[in-house]
């Protein structure tokens, strides 16, 4: 393989993972609309939709293995592939928060929530918005731009917690809600894993630029 064509299937690699995260950034908003529209056929739509997601994270994984045992990568684009497999993983396990938000809509069945989703859209608009930038500094190589995203993460952790004292509050009040407000802080507990694999993402993206390994998704509050 020239080394034309050896960076041309590591472009097409990277467009691949730019389409995974757009697919996994369509099922988180969907999810939410669903839970709050009380949409049970789309959250079952979500679920079986899931498949694609974990076909193409293989898919990814078996094109990068495929690079490295042939081509004998070396330095920048051995770095890479080697970010390329931890991000496809991340991107994947995005999905499966976004499936799981879907579950946890079906198993509430088609009632009222216990509250209206008001915070938890909020917090899931700020994680989408996270992961969208960190593929576009992903793809630009930006370490500066992924460092700051990563410091975004305690936004999410805070709006989890403040969702996680209201529900239990409530919880408190009216026991009778204990089993649907426990479901509603497992949603959320999705969105917060699911900005927390943005960070590891924003993370492969320091290394790919910069050679160096270092963990950034310490909470700061």
């Amino acid at each position: 393989m020239t080394r034309e064509a050896y960076h041309k299937q590591l472009k097409d690699v990277q467009d691949e993972l730019i389409r995974l995260s757009e697919m996994v950034g369509t099922a988180l908003k969907d999810s939410i609309e669903a839970l709050k529209n009380r949409d049970i056929e789309a959250s079952r739509r979500i679920i079986k939709n899931d498949v694609f997601v974990n076909n193409r994270r293989f898919e990814i994984e078996e094109r990068c293995i495929y690079l490295i045992a042939t081509q004998q990568p070396m330095a920048v684009d051995l770095r890479v592939l080697a970010a390329m497999i931890n991000v496809v993983t991340d991107l994947e396990r995005i999905g499966d928060h976004a499936e799981g938000i879907a579950r946890i809509s079906i198993s509430i069945g088609d009632g009222p929530l216990v509250k209206p989703l008001i915070d938890m859209p909020v917090m899931a608009e700020k994680a989408l918005s996270m992961l969208q930038r960190c593929m576009k500094a992903f793809v630009e190589r930006d370490a500066e731009t992924a460092k700051k995203i990563c410091d975004e993460d305690d936004e999410v952790d805070a709006r989890y917690d403040a969702i996680y004292d209201e529900l239990i509050h409530l919880m408190i009040e009216n026991p009778k809600i204990i089993k649907d407000a426990t479901y509603m802080i497992w949603a959320a507990h999705n969105i917060e894993r699911i900005a927390d694999r943005v960070t590891n993402i924003a993370e492969r993206v320091v290394y790919m630029a910069t050679g160096k390994m270092q963990e950034m998704n310490v909470s700061k509050y």
